[in-house]
């Protein structure tokens, strides 16, 4: 998946070959924020127009905008699987966050 990054907030970029233009839309929040260009460089440009746009609307109309994720996630595993997680974050002397982290970091950059 193509993405760009800008403020902290995440597009996922998509070609549409039927009008022959980029386009994306953010990620990771509530809101729909979409943006289009016909280059990569018009694109880019789009996409920073539209979260400054987000941001300044949602500043002028007294409400919070989305925020992208924070960072945090419950994930309910077996108890037998939470012992071997927590096992093996002890052998390689990380705590279960860092090492739960580091492990989807590398299964994420393999694919």
């Amino acid at each position: 998946m193509n993405t760009l990054n800008y403020k902290n907030y995440t597009a996922k970029i998509e070609f549409d070959s039927d009008d022959n233009i980029l386009f994306g839309n953010i990620i990771g929040i509530r809101d729909t924020v979409g943006f289009h260009g016909e280059s990569a460089t018009e694109l880019k440009n789009a996409f920073y127009e539209a979260v400054d746009f987000y941001l300044e609307s949602c500043k002028k109309s007294g409400r919070e905008p989305n925020k992208p994720f924070s960072g945090k996630f419950v994930v309910k595993v077996d108890s037998s699987l939470h012992s071997e997680i927590a096992e093996a974050a002890i052998h390689a002397g990380k705590s279960l966050n860092q090492w739960v982290a580091d492990t989807l970091k590398q299964v994420i950059h393999t694919n």
